[in-house]
Order: C-alpha cells, then structure tokens, then sequence
C-alpha cells in the first residue's frame, strides 16, 4: 500500500473515531498536505477537507456533492481554483457524502467510503438513488468480470456489493432467469453484503447466478461468490457449486428451483446454506444439484423431499425433509458460531459483529428484533482495513499490533505467511479476498500459519497458491495439545487452490493441515484444480502437486460442508480423535497416468480413499458422504479400491456413504472397507459402517510435514 495513504487513513480513524490524539510530527503533518485525492472529516466541526492532485489544464475546480456514489442529484456546493476544498456543512451523516470534483472534461469522486475501503467494494443507498441503480451496475460487472472462462473464472479481479437499508427491487415478473424478472446477476469473485442488523433491513428483487457451461444449463463450474444479511423478495435462484455461500438470508420466495435454469438437464455440483429462513408457501427444490449442505435453515412446513441426486445433507434446520437415502437429516448443529459480518450500527458507525458460540443449535440465530447473540466490534478503532497492494508486511503488523483484519476484495501477494498470533484474532475476507504465495520465491511455507490459541477466526478467504509450499493453511503447530473446548478456533467459508493458473510446477504438500483441538470448520473447498488457463492431460500431474486436501492431527475437531477434490493421495486424512464430519463432496483426481503410479498403504491396494480415517484413531463419527468417479485422464485401467476407508473400532461410525462414476473408464470398486460394490454396476450406497463389517486397511505410516518445514523467522508459540 502506498505510504502516504497509510496516513491519511491513520488521520480519518482518528478524526471520524472522535477522540483526542497529538498531532502527527512536522514531516508526516507533511506527507498528509501531499496526499493524493484525500478526504477527512472534523467531527468537532462537523467539515470535510478535500485535497486532490492538479488535473486539468485550465479554469477553477468545481465541486459538488451527493448523498451517494450514483446518487440521482449532485448539487453545486462551490468552486475553487486551488487544490483543497473544505465543505462546512456536509449532509450529517458523514458517509452520505460523495463529492465529484470537476476541472474542464475530467471529474474525480472522493467520498469517506472510498478512503476507507478502496476501489473495490460499492455501497449502494435507496434514500439517494434510483431503484434500477444497483442492479445495472452489477451486471455491468458481470458481463465483463462475472462470466466464465476469460472474462471471470480466473481473473484476479474481486468484488463486494454492499446495500445500506432499504428496498431495491425494480419489480418484474418469472423466475430469475427470465429477462422478465430484472434479476441482479452475480459474477465470479462477488460477494453481496446487507448492512443492516438483521436480513430484514436490505430488500432485494430477484437474485441469479447464470451458469456459463452447456449453453447455461451446466453450473459444475459456477464457483466463488456469496451473500448475506439482505432479504430476497421475489425469486432467489442460487444455481451455484463448489466455493459459494449463501448465509443470514430471509428468502420470500423461489419461485421455480433454488438451481433454476434448463429443465431436466441442468446439473450443478452442490453448494451452501446457513442460517437462514424460507418464507414462501411453497419448499424450495433443489433440482439438478449432485449434492448440497444446509445448516440451522427453517423452511415452510413440510416434510417432503426438495430434490437433489445422491447427497443432501440438512442440519439443524427446521422442516427438513424425511430422512432417506439421498436426504439425511441431523436434528442439531453441535458446536457452532456465525461468520462475523460488517454493518452500519445505530450511531451510524461502520462495525462487525462477531456472533457468539452455541451449542446444539437448531434453527436460525436472528430475528427481525435482535441480531442474535455476539460482540459488537468498532471498525475504525479495532480493525485494520487491508486494501490490494498491502501484504504480509502490513497485515502481520497490524495483527501484533492487536488489530483485526478485515480484507476488502483484492488479490494479495504474500512475502511470508500471515501469522495469526494472538487469542480471538479475527480475519475476515470479502468478495472472496484472496491471499497467493506470489510473486516471490521467498515463501516456500505457506499463506496463513494459525497459533494454537483461543478463539481465533479465519473467514471468508481464498488461498492460492502461484509458488510451491508446504501448506497453504496450517492451524497449530505440529504436536499442538491445548484444550480450546471453551473458545474454539473456527475456519468459516475457505478456499484452498492449488493450481489452474500458474505456468510453472507448484508442489504443496497439505492445502489445509488442523493440529490444534477443538477445530469447528464451517464450509471449505479444497481443490487441486482439475482446469484451468494451463493445458491439462497427463502434464497436469507432473506440474500441478499436492498430497492432501485435508489433514486432521487434532482431537474434538468438527468439519461441516466439507468439499474436498482431485489431491493425489488421501484427499482428507483424519489422524486426530474424537472428530465429526457432516457432508463431503468428493472427486478422485482425473488424472493419475497409471495404476502402478497410483496406489495405497504400502503399494498394496489401488487408489487412495476419499476420506481416510486412521487405524489409529479410536472415536470418530461422520454422515453424508458421497464420492464420484471421474477417471478421464488415465491410460484407462485405473480404479480405486475404496471410496472411504476406517478401522474397525467399536467408536468409529460412518453412516450415509454414497459412490457412483460420472464419467471415464475407472471405478470405485468398493464403498467402504471392501464392502458396497462397484460403480461399474451403478450407484452403490452403504447406509452405516460401524465397527468390522468389512477388511480394516493394512496399517500405514503417514508422510506429514515436520517441524523442519516452519519458517525460521515464524516461530510458534510454545508453551
């Protein structure tokens, strides 16, 4: 980040936080008179002093202000021949003030908002703008970002839409594909905040997300996007996969399929829900989809199924449908805390709440009266704001400095990891923030490096990774043994990549590696990516490496939603005791060349298993499972022998198992353990695997990273 922005936003958290401080030494007092296109507000004096860098080639300055960025009416407030301008009598709120500067053909716009949060992130408000506002501007966006292939799915580019209250929906008629319906389309890498204290507060239309495969009726590849907080009126049609998260959502009505585009050929490959409420009469439907995990839902009475092919898992929720072989039904979330979010407070203050922890949760944690139970936190004066162009420098600064870290959308380049030191530390993303290990060479250990410390949070972000690494997230150090039952550690809506962008080879050895106790996971996808920019076929195995997607050292570890694909051992391996998984979706790699190149435990069984638990393990228990065949870049004679595997142990219980083949010549031979049977013969399910039914797997020594991989200049904590 630039030095000179640094400052002035030093000097607006101190003037917009309104209290007392020295003034800055005679040089950075300064820097802050040179700031470029700069704006602070004087609580005292209730003013805004603009200053800007000379454009233009002739003439004064004039400057208007609005109420918003699109606001309908800017009005002339004066005119200058100098750069800075103080307006004495702005709008009393002092985010409701946008101000256009305007020198012969050019105009820039400085507004709080802006400085604050940078170029990235839109605010939207119905008490300045016209309805169609927001709605044009996102799709704008995402017929040049949003869509697939070059246009979006790769792009570094990243966004939030935020809505201060009110109601935005133009009107329209049809479900939300329908041009009828005057949907807001969103893209890749987008992310739609509301920023009132409860989903009630931000009113929305109609909301798609049109898939860009098979003529639109493919969404396998609609990744990378979220909403929450707002309401959605009319038509909330969330025809998404992997890495998309819909959470603290009213939905008033869906008024064909939650997945709604095609007819009985549209598919898509699962997705997320949490903490939210269906309003209409009618059960939402989620035909098409492979699979999907809802948590802590209500839905409109009933008990029927809502569609789905192989593995619909729903917990918590209420009116949930009967439990069967496709649907399985968990009457309560165990542990669980909401993502933090960023709302306007009522002192008019920028703020995130943190929600508290619960235990056997059932249904939603809000009303349309009270945010449910947390802590509210000050941005200005708790958080640090990241901004693209900042990095590790920067960000593991503020997080010694006891700040949180809130990341407005960017793609940011990491020298080291992010250490994550201190007891309740919080980062959060947003648009889908990325953190990549590029360009340097210099960081071979990893993006994000969690102590083994209380009630840490790590929400909302993308790790990439454009270099080679050993993790790409690690939690705890190897070894980590402290009891965090109290105040967990929680990971909520994380992305781990490895590969689709770079050129060159990459090798990480864990995308995601859990050592410390008490773990709560809340929606992950890890995914050594089967596509990308780069050409795939058998050159793909050999430049895009990565062991495992998931390993768990940690005891009471519980993993909800848990996406985990293509790695080319043990796509999850669990090691610790006392764990709980609740939903995987699941793809063996497409591409190991041969089967002699691709085995387990000590070269005597094909393949590797899905989800691994360890003989060592004593105590486990998990529920919906399911994984499918895609064997496509093979020399056609490679299987795996297992879909899952785990020792027979009288605590070790698996129930819900699904396997089947989309497509290439290799199969899983079997469910679980030996038993189940073939893909070859169809879908195959095995309802509860529970204690020596089938073969337990030979005995296996584990290639973990050790100590040696730490950083020398980062190290943990030890007690």
């Amino acid at each position: 980040m630039n030095r000179r922005i640094i400052i002035v936003f030093t000097v607006l958290a101190i003037t917009a936080g309104g209290f007392a401080t020295p003034s800055p030494p005679a040089g950075k007092a300064a820097q802050v008179a040179e700031t470029v296109n700069s704006i602070v507000y004087d609580k005292d004096n209730h003013s805004m002093t603009l200053s800007w860098t000379e454009f233009g080639t002739s003439g004064d300055y004039t400057v208007s202000r609005g109420g918003s960025r699109l606001a309908t009416n800017y009005i002339s407030i004066g005119s200058i021949s100098k750069t800075i301008f103080v307006d004495s009598n702005p709008n009393e709120d002092k985010y409701e003030n946008y101000y256009r500067i305007t020198r012969g053909s050019t105009t820039i716009t400085l507004s709080l908002e802006n400085l604050i949060f940078g170029d990235n992130m839109y605010f939207y408000d119905r008490k300045y703008e016209d309805v169609e506002t927001a709605k044009s501007e996102i799709n704008a966006h995402f017929g040049t970002t949003g869509q697939g292939r070059d246009n979006g799915e790769w792009t570094v580019k990243r966004q939030a839409y935020y809505f201060k209250p009110g109601n935005y929906d133009p009107g329209g008629t049809g479900s939300a594909s329908s041009p009828t319906a005057n949907s807001i389309e969103l893209g890749f890498y987008s992310h739609i905040g509301g920023l009132g204290k409860s989903p009630g507060a931000v009113r929305l239309g109609s909301v798609f997300t049109r898939p860009h495969l098979s003529g639109g009726a493919n969404a396998t590849c609609t990744f990378w996007r979220s909403m929450e907080n707002v309401t959605v009126q009319r038509d909330f049609a969330w025809t998404v996969s992997q890495s998309t998260s819909a959470r603290r959502m009213l939905i008033e009505s869906t008024s064909k399929y939650i997945s709604d585009v095609g007819t009985n050929n549209f598919w898509g490959s699962g997705g997320y829900i949490s903490d939210s409420r269906f309003t209409a009469e009618s059960r939402p439907n989620w035909g098409g989809q492979q699979q999907w995990y809802t948590r802590n839902t209500l839905f409109p009475p009933g008990t029927g199924s809502m569609g789905g092919a192989y593995n619909m898992v729903w917990q918590g929720c209420i009116h949930a449908p009967d439990a069967d072989d496709v649907n399985s039904n968990i009457p309560a979330t165990p542990v669980i805390r909401e993502k933090p979010f960023l709302f306007i407070d009522g002192d008019g203050e920028y703020k995130i709440f943190v929600p508290a922890w619960k235990k056997d949760r059932v249904g939603i944690s809000w009303s349309a009266e009270d945010m449910g139970e947390g802590e509210t936190q000050d941005l200005l004066t708790e958080w640090y704001v990241a901004k693209e162009g900042d990095t590790d420098i920067e960000i593991n600064a503020a997080l010694k400095a006891g700040k949180n870290v809130f990341f407005t959308p960017g793609h940011y380049a990491l020298n080291a990891p992010i250490q994550v030191n201190r007891v309740n530390a919080i980062l959060l993303g947003a648009g889908i923030a990325s953190v990549t290990l590029e360009p340097t060479e210099k960081n071979t250990w990893g993006c994000i490096y969690v102590d083994d410390k209380d009630g840490i949070i790590v929400a909302g972000l993308l790790m990439d990774s454009f270099n080679s690494t050993t993790y790409q997230i690690r939690v705890g150090e190897e070894g980590a043994d402290s009891d965090h039952s109290a105040n967990p550690i929680l990971l909520s809506d994380i992305t781990c990549r490895v590969g689709g962008v770079q050129s060159k080879n990459v090798q990480v050895q864990a995308s995601m590696q859990i050592n410390s106790n008490n773990v709560v996971g809340d929606h992950f996808w890890l995914w050594r990516a089967d596509h990308g920019t780069q050409p795939g076929g058998a050159a793909r195995w050999l430049r895009d490496r990565c062991r495992n997607g998931l390993v768990v050292t940690g005891n009471d570890v519980t993993v909800y939603a848990l996406f985990a694909e293509h790695f080319q051992e043990y796509d999850v391996l669990w090691l610790g005791d006392r764990g709980r998984a609740y939903f995987l979706q699941n793809e063996p790699p497409y591409d190991p060349p041969n089967q002699a190149g691709w085995r387990s435990q000590g070269d005597r069984v094909e393949g590797f298993a899905a989800f691994k638990v360890a003989n060592t393990v004593k105590e486990f228990y998990g529920i919906g499972f399911g994984s499918y065949a895609v064997f496509t870049g093979t020399d056609g004679y490679v299987n795996k022998k297992n879909g899952y595997e785990a020792p027979n142990e009288p605590n070790v219980k698996i129930e819900k198992m699904v396997t089947t083949r989309f497509s290439g010549p290799g199969q899983i031979q079997n469910v679980i353990n030996g038993i189940g049977g073939s893909t070859e013969n169809g879908t195959k399910r095995v309802a509860v695997y529970h204690n020596g039914e089938g073969t337990q797997p030979f005995d296996e020594d584990y290639k973990l990273p050790d100590r040696e991989s730490w950083p020398e200049y980062i190290r943990m904590e030890l007690r």
